[in-house]
């Protein structure tokens, strides 16, 4: 687990974490087809956050597979 320990695995990382939780909201909110101030944020948040989660787990478990300075399978 020394992909851990690097500074640019957790970095790319982070990267691919905050495009999904941006990617999710954008998606929730156009699924909801609502105005801005009548989106329900709560649930926006929640479930950006969810898939940001996720996103992280995945990087995570995908370390120990290729390339360890990197959290994709294919590099």
């Amino acid at each position: 687990m020394s992909f851990l320990a690097q500074s640019s695995f957790w970095i790319q990382t982070a990267e691919r974490a905050v495009k999904t939780v941006a990617q999710t909201a954008v998606a929730t909110i156009t699924a909801n087809a609502t105005g801005l101030l009548d989106a329900d944020w709560t649930t926006i948040g929640s479930v950006s956050g969810l898939a940001g989660l996720v996103s992280l787990l995945t990087s995570i478990g995908s370390g120990a597979v290729g390339n360890d300075d990197t959290p994709s399978l294919v590099d």
